[in-house]
């Protein structure tokens, strides 16, 4: 039995998971990350981000920073169609509350559960290819779904990645106000 280095992503685990589509690829997230999926909406530039981080939105007052997979990916740009919509998640990073981040995805397919047989740990690929944000590979009904753990999509060198205007304060932020 080999050990899972501590940086690498843990196991994916039988469950629930939303599954939806990159191009050609279907991807999975698990089901307890998901708080809602939403219509494509406008989406409010932050200056001075990653191309990848599209910018914020305004969830009935809440302000969601929003990733858009495909350039996370580095896939192909291609204009929004209708069915891209963006999938809310909650983010447990650390031990403080919940954070919520926004991924646009081309589409959502389904929610599939997944047992232990239907789900292989991550391939080795060789070399250097970079297989961080991926925790399985999930073979149901003749098809591939790779599944993903979305806390590492959205850390970027150890710290969460957010737009500034969408940042929580720290506790010392809230002592000193």
């Amino acid at each position: 039995m080999t050990a899972t280095p501590a940086t690498g992503p843990a196991p994916a685990r039988a469950g629930r998971y939303l599954t939806f589509r990159l191009d050609i690829a279907t991807y999975g997230i698990p089901i307890l990350n998901v708080r809602e999926i939403i219509r494509l909406c406008p989406i409010t530039p932050v200056p001075r981000m990653p191309d990848y981080i599209k910018g914020v939105i305004n969830l009935r007052g809440t302000v969601v920073p929003v990733v858009d997979l495909r350039a996370k990916f580095q896939m192909p740009v291609v204009e929004y169609g209708e069915r891209t919509c963006i999938i809310v998640m909650t983010l447990q990073i650390g031990t403080g509350p919940g954070t919520l981040m926004g991924a646009v995805v081309d589409a959502v397919e389904e929610v599939v559960t997944l047992n232990a047989t239907e789900i292989e740990p991550t391939p080795d690929f060789g070399g250097t290819t970079d297989t961080q944000y991926i925790i399985g590979i999930a073979t149901q009904r003749g098809n591939v779904k790779t599944l993903l753990d979305v806390e590492k999509i959205f850390i970027e060198e150890g710290s969460l990645v957010l737009p500034e205007t969408a940042a929580f304060p720290s506790p010392t932020q809230k002592e000193s106000a």
